[in-house]
């Protein structure tokens, strides 16, 4: 949310500018332990932005109607689609850098910009050729599953020039089943628990990542060899998902928070929220491979926030 120095609450902008870029710089990172991905072709880099803008200059807008010096959000949603165009990097970071450094030159009367975005993710069709099977290059599906995004906040310092004052990325919408090796007991039992204790039990998450660079150009320029992209932190996710025996959603998070850490040095912090979908059990299995029915839970559903830092790893407070 934008403020004024004043403390004043004002902001406007524009809201699902989407931006289908072709060829844009390829991605190429390091591989890790955890996960295949090393990088992306980037033939397609399509982007949903939400953008705003604050100044002190703006309070007469809505307090005398004077546009004088409102910039449309027509005229930003051009600017954004027309700047996409104009990025030689490979990163959604990057990407909202450009656009929110270009517009702050362009509109100097502008004090504050508030950026975010949700990388739309296309995945290259399997076709059959004269070698086999391949992917191609030229015919790609949308995927709605778990997708990448990013934050940005810039205000002009006291010499005028642009700050960046927070940054964020993050990868959305993950939703993991496991069906065995998961455990919920030992917890507060009185007069109001109703519910058993599970010593295994299959696990429905919905998880959201956040993660912030202690250095954000690493973000912005994946040359840099630093780049941390989403698609290994998901890995590592299913990783530890399907390998820790967990007694709860709070400690499976703080299990990948930490390999998270430990994977990517780069990273100053990672957030964590979640929630607990798990299925209602309408015909117990007689053993872990054995046949169960389940049906969509009930709500309301349980949820989970956690942040682990640098600084919990460097404590070596019995982090795994």
């Amino acid at each position: 949310m934008l403020k004024l120095r004043s403390g004043r609450t004002l902001y406007y902008g524009k809201g699902d500018v989407l931006t289908y870029r072709t060829y844009a710089a390829p991605l190429s990172v390091k591989a890790i332990p955890e996960s295949p991905y090393t990088g992306d072709s980037n033939v397609i880099f399509a982007h949903n932005i939400t953008f705003s803008v604050s100044s002190e200059v703006l309070l007469t807008s809505f307090t005398e109607g004077d546009n004088t010096q409102v910039v449309a959000t027509d005229s930003m949603k051009n600017f954004i689609l027309r700047q996409t165009a104009n990025y030689n990097g490979s990163t959604t970071e990057g990407l909202l850098a450009f656009i929110s450094e270009r517009f702050l030159e362009r509109y100097p009367h502008i004090d504050a910009i508030e950026i975010s975005a949700s990388k739309l993710p296309f995945t290259s069709v399997t076709v059959a050729g004269e070698k086999g099977w391949s992917d191609s290059q030229l015919v790609f599906r949308r995927s709605h599953n778990e997708h990448a995004s990013a934050s940005l906040k810039w205000a002009r310092g006291a010499d005028g020039a642009a700050e960046l004052t927070l940054h964020e990325s993050a990868i959305a919408q993950i939703q993991l089943i496991k069906v065995s090796g998961s455990s919920f007991y030992g917890f507060v039992r009185d007069e109001y628990t109703t519910l058993p204790e599970s010593f295994d039990r299959p696990l429905f998450i919905f998880l959201d990542i956040f993660w912030t660079y202690i250095e954000a150009e690493d973000a912005f320029d994946s040359s840099r060899g630093r780049y941390v992209p989403s698609e290994q932190v998901h890995d590592l996710a299913h990783t530890l998902f399907h390998s820790a025996n967990s007694p709860s959603i709070q400690y499976l998070i703080y299990r990948i928070g930490t390999s998270i850490l430990r994977s990517f040095p780069q990273l100053a912090e990672v957030r964590f929220e979640s929630n607990n979908r798990t299925w209602e059990t309408i015909v117990e299995p007689e053993h872990s491979a054995a046949a169960g029915v389940y049906t969509e839970p009930r709500p309301p559903y349980g949820f989970q926030g956690f942040t682990l830092t640098r600084a919990d790893l460097e404590e070596g407070s019995g982090l795994e």
